[in-house]
């Protein structure tokens, strides 16, 4: 492409692309690059990106070289947030194809510099705003806003369900969580719809804790795009830790290292015994009717029971309470003869459920029970250890993206006394 001498004054001009989007260029007198406005490339470049006025997001994008001697030397293509398209050139300067997926229902700036035969730099640059998705991927974050215990994992359920190992690696990446202080931490996907994040330790007290997402536009896999989804903020109290050890039937309260109390406990008796781990405070009822007819003991059985039990903090789905148990108080300190509570006086009852608040540790340690689950009853996440917690991510290499899948619990009230 020839051009007049370099020492003519280009006029600003805007022309209309296929897109129904104005690209501009304004020139400035010829000459040499370092002082030289550049002319405007439109009839040198060609785009892919079709007469539609939205751009299909499934497919590359390309810039090509019309020829007459000029080539490209650079392409960015930018989107309103910011973020940029890797791509490639090729060595001849005739192609530039993006290696990058594009954004769906997003806003793009194109920028192509070129040059002629003669080495004058050219410019053309161009909007364009790719289709929206048929179908977006959200993710609920949890627990709701408020302030939590140290244990509080951060949940985020997905709207549908990501299999591939590359979708949920893409997942992650975008699904953020961020504390101040710092902490190190990371999600494990529970299920192709559910991940969890917890720190390798516990939150730090007083943390500030915030879950954001940033999905919306991203391909995810196949034609699935990411959709917009609402942040999350909450708040860590105190570290509060309640250590039940079944074999001196005691409990340890401790708030920030320091012990507050010490009470005297029941857990539960051979068959029923109290499972052993760390659990996280879900829940707190002031009343409860306890039902042995709701764990499959049978009505009329020598351990069938139907009692009020006050002051409830819930620590399993499944039923398993630390409750007033103002029946047991002789046994509590000495024996365990509940059905898989942990059992105190109406008076301790009433103090730890004032004290506790939902994501505080609470620990059982010397008992005869099973393990706490992991995942589905409850947050049994500090079960794990860190190795066996980041296996859990489909960013880890020989990740397996998930521990199993959970099984969803049938009866989520189902008190044990």
């Amino acid at each position: 492409m020839n051009h007049t001498p370099r020492i003519r004054a280009v006029s600003c001009i805007a022309l209309v692309v296929s897109l129904g989007v104005v690209a501009t260029a304004c020139g400035g007198p010829d000459g040499h690059p370092l002082s030289a406005a550049p002319y405007d490339a439109a009839r040198q470049v060609s785009f892919n990106a079709g007469s539609d006025s939205k751009v299909d997001p499934d497919k590359p994008l390309e810039v090509t070289s019309k020829g007459d001697g000029g080539r490209i030397t650079d392409v960015t293509v930018m989107d309103e947030a910011g973020h940029y398209v890797a791509g490639e050139l090729a060595a001849d300067g005739v192609r530039w194809r993006s290696t990058a997926p594009l954004a769906a229902g997003a806003k793009y700036t194109i920028r192509v510099s070129t040059e002629d035969d003669e080495g004058a730099p050219g410019l053309r640059t161009m909007l364009f705003e790719t289709a929206p998705a048929k179908s977006s991927l959200t993710a609920e974050f949890g627990p709701k806003a408020g302030t939590y215990g140290v244990g509080q994992p951060i949940t985020a359920k997905l709207s549908l369900a990501v299999g591939d190992g590359k979708g949920r690696a893409v997942v992650e990446r975008a699904l953020k969580v961020t504390s101040k202080p710092a902490v190190e931490g990371s999600w494990h996907w529970v299920d192709d719809k559910t991940l969890h994040y917890r720190p390798r330790d516990y939150w730090p007290a007083g943390a500030v804790v915030n879950a954001t997402s940033n999905l919306q536009g991203v391909k995810v896999a196949g034609k699935l795009y990411g959709g917009r989804s609402k942040p999350l903020k909450i708040t860590i109290g105190d570290r509060l830790e309640a250590v039940t050890d079944a074999g001196s039937h005691t409990m340890t309260v401790m708030r920030n290292g320091e012990v507050i109390k010490t009470m005297p406990v029941t857990t539960g008796k051979p068959g029923f015994d109290t499972r052993n781990g760390i659990k996280v405070v879900l829940g707190k009822e002031y009343f409860v009717r306890m039902r042995s007819t709701s764990i499959g003991i049978a009505e009329g059985s020598s351990e069938s029971y139907d009692l009020p039990v006050y002051y409830a903090t819930r620590v399993t789905w499944s039923g398993e309470y630390v409750h007033a148990a103002p029946w047991s108080v002789g046994s509590q300190g000495s024996a365990n003869v509940s059905h898989g509570c942990t059992g105190m006086s109406m008076e301790n009852a009433e103090w730890f459920y004032k004290t506790v608040q939902e994501g505080d540790i609470v620990k059982v340690v010397n008992s005869y029970g099973d393990m706490m689950d992991t995942f589905g009853n409850g947050f049994g996440d500090w079960n794990l250890s860190w190795d066996k917690w980041l296996k859990g991510s489909a960013l880890v290499a020989g990740s397996d993206a998930a521990d199993g899948n959970v099984t969803e619990v049938s009866a989520r009230l189902r008190p044990r006394v």
